[in-house]
């Protein structure tokens, strides 16, 4: 998670939202580490996740990610939950929960679905006081 938080910042710096991600393979190697730039890419569906995604897909030269660990900042919304059960990604980390438009517990539960034919395993609240901050700070710096 401190590699995703450290993606984050970056992200903050350029002025994105703080989201960062980062896809660990089952060997432990980092295959993708990234933050949000739907600014700068002028495109909606660049949130942190789904970039880490597709630069592991591209890297691994398969869209299916098995056994993989996705870490990630804030808990997911619909877009990206949808796009980690795609990818068959095994398990979500994630920090801070989002209460507002959250698809893994708060909002949504996408993951417990049992008409979806992928199981995604989820750990929230991890490092998730840093992680909430790192999105308030940002916030209250825009305001």
């Amino acid at each position: 998670m401190g590699e995703a938080l450290d993606a984050a910042r970056k992200g903050m710096a350029a002025g994105e939202v703080p989201v960062g991600a980062v896809l660990v393979g089952e060997g432990g190697e980092v295959l993708a580490k990234t933050h949000n730039r739907p600014i700068v890419m002028s495109d909606p569906t660049a949130h942190a996740e789904v970039l880490a995604l597709r630069s592991a897909a591209a890297r691994l030269g398969n869209y299916r990610l098995p056994g993989t660990t996705l870490y990630v900042t804030i808990e997911p919304c619909i877009m990206c939950v949808g796009a980690i059960i795609q990818a068959r990604v095994r398990r979500l980390v994630f920090g801070a929960s989002d209460p507002k438009g959250g698809a893994c517990v708060s909002l949504y539960r996408l993951p417990e679905d049992p008409r979806l034919n992928h199981r995604l395993e989820v750990t929230g609240g991890i490092r998730e006081a840093e992680c909430r901050e790192l999105l308030q700070e940002f916030f209250k710096a825009r305001r």
